[in-house]
């Protein structure tokens, strides 16, 4: 078991490990123990009774953080020449096609998120060594592959605080919902999205429990444990 420091035991024996709360008094938990000397960024971490070595059990997805998530976003676009333009006056950070290509082939990763348009794919399908394990492979799934004339608003979703999740080897999913800088009100609303789209994702193919743990906390805090019906009944339009 790794050590912790003093710091952050200080920090968990002030959380019950025992106890499952309420999503409004996990939220608060974990605002009230974000002390480090940077704004921490707050997560929600869920375990799934998912199988994911089976492709019918695959959770993945993405959610519009109505709140936003509190970050700057680097975003690469893979485009012909009308979408390059339509890209670069969206505020895309950069633009371009085999030559973003090449750039990314010889270890450019400098970015958050990678949409290209379905005709460029032929082009990014060679990334997929460089793209791949970093999670950032354009996807229909995660709604980056883009037609030329939809880039703005997905760029601008993007930028407001659009997140990706997705289930991974050990059947758990982790999502950001935020900064511990953010109102209550703002993280909830956040927490509240991301569920909504989590349990939409259900795969039609799972027989037993969906959602077995869900747990808050910030980057340098302990985990928060969260009711799991009380978080899976969460509506981002009730914040």
């Amino acid at each position: 078991m790794p050590k912790h420091s003093r710091r952050y035991n200080a920090l968990r024996s002030q959380v019950d490990p025992t106890e499952q709360y309420a999503p409004q008094e996990a939220i608060r938990k974990v605002k009230e123990l974000a002390n480090a000397k940077f704004d921490e960024t707050v997560e929600v971490h869920m375990r799934t009774g998912v199988d994911p070595r089976y492709a019918e059990q695959q959770v993945r997805g993405v959610v519009t953080l109505p709140a936003g998530t509190g970050r700057e976003v680097r975003i690469v676009v893979f485009a012909g020449p009308d979408g390059q333009e339509l890209a670069r006056q969206a505020g895309a950070d950069h633009v371009g096609a085999d030559d973003l290509a090449d750039r990314v082939q010889k270890g450019w990763t400098d970015f958050d998120v990678v949409l290209a348009t379905p005709d460029m794919m032929r082009v990014v399908g060679r990334l997929g060594r460089v793209l791949g394990p970093r999670g950032l492979m354009p996807s229909p799934k995660t709604g980056t592959i883009v037609p030329a004339e939809d880039l703005p608003r997905v760029i601008e979703e993007t930028r407001l605080g659009r997140v990706e999740f997705r289930v991974d080897k050990t059947a758990n999913i982790h999502a950001p919902i935020g900064k511990a800088s953010f109102p209550p009100e703002k993280l909830l609303k956040n927490f509240a999205a991301l569920m909504e789209a989590v349990v939409a994702a259900k795969p039609a193919a799972l027989k037993g429990i969906y959602l077995r743990k869900v747990t808050v906390t910030s980057t340098m805090g302990p985990g928060v444990k969260v009711d799991v019906a009380g978080a899976s009944a969460l509506r981002a339009d009730e914040f």
